[in-house]
């Protein structure tokens, strides 16, 4: 082969190369643009766990020596006793910036058999703010909504099937902030994750306070009531489907 021919050839070899290493970095510019299109929906949406200690007691209320990210945020304080033995002694909330909270519950899981943890709340004690966040229930319009948000960010998802149970097995109709409380202390959800109307809100289902917000599109018209589930009948009957806006007009409770 003359060496002209094979310097042709070199330089159609060469000239792939260069086109294919350009798509690739096409391609990659597209799947950088699309990530950073998606990741400020949820930048600083959900408010991360905090590790501090009580720095003052004062009565109900004490003074966190780093303040969580949201006012609302519930925590765990937590005792050193003897023999390094640490317990749960109480549920706070932060109602300031400034880290002052407050005592919302002294009984983290009931049982008629354990005894209650009386000890009081003490300088020095460890608290866990945003205790479980990354457990999650997602209450969503439908079935393609619950998908988007479950694929697009990764946490320990809980699905609604646990609440429609919880709910027939107490016998009632609809998600509150109280029955909310006491399923999440049932199953260890740290957050509920609200898709209302035009909005998307965190529920901190301990303080019943909203933690985090931000707009939200898409959502459908017709909405499954009370909420999206796979269960379509359970023991009462009372889950099933209803007038279009039912779900949105009892999401707006939060």
């Amino acid at each position: 082969m003359r060496l002209s021919s094979l310097i042709g050839l070199l330089i159609f070899w060469l000239y792939n190369q260069r086109s294919l290493l350009n798509k690739r970095i096409t391609m990659r510019k597209i799947a950088f643009t699309l990530l950073a299109a998606v990741m400020p929906l949820f930048s600083g949406f959900f408010p991360s766990t905090v590790h501090t200690t009580v720095s003052a007691v004062q009565g109900e209320g004490i003074i966190l020596s780093r303040p969580f990210p949201a006012n609302g945020m519930s925590g765990v304080v937590i005792h050193n006793f003897a023999n390094k033995l640490e317990a749960i002694t109480g549920y706070i909330a932060q109602v300031s910036s400034d880290g002052k909270s407050r005592l919302i519950a002294k009984e983290i899981i009931h049982h008629d058999e354990l005894p209650t943890i009386k000890t009081p709340l003490r300088k020095g004690d460890k608290v866990i703010g945003g205790y479980l966040y990354d457990n999650v229930l997602l209450l969503a319009p439908d079935a393609d909504t619950y998908a988007k948000i479950t694929k697009s960010v990764h946490k320990k998802w809980f699905h609604p099937d646990l609440l429609a149970s919880f709910l027939s097995k107490i016998g009632e109709t609809y998600p509150t902030k109280d029955n909310l409380a006491r399923f999440a202390k049932q199953y260890q959800v740290g957050l509920v994750y609200i898709i209302k109307r035009d909005s998307a809100v965190l529920l901190d289902p301990i303080s019943g306070q909203i933690v985090g917000k931000r707009a939200f599109s898409g959502a459908p018209q017709k909405a499954e009531s009370p909420f999206f589930m796979r269960l379509k009948k359970i023991d009462g009957g009372w889950f099933s489907d209803s007038a279009p806006g039912d779900y949105y007009r009892i999401m707006e409770q939060f």
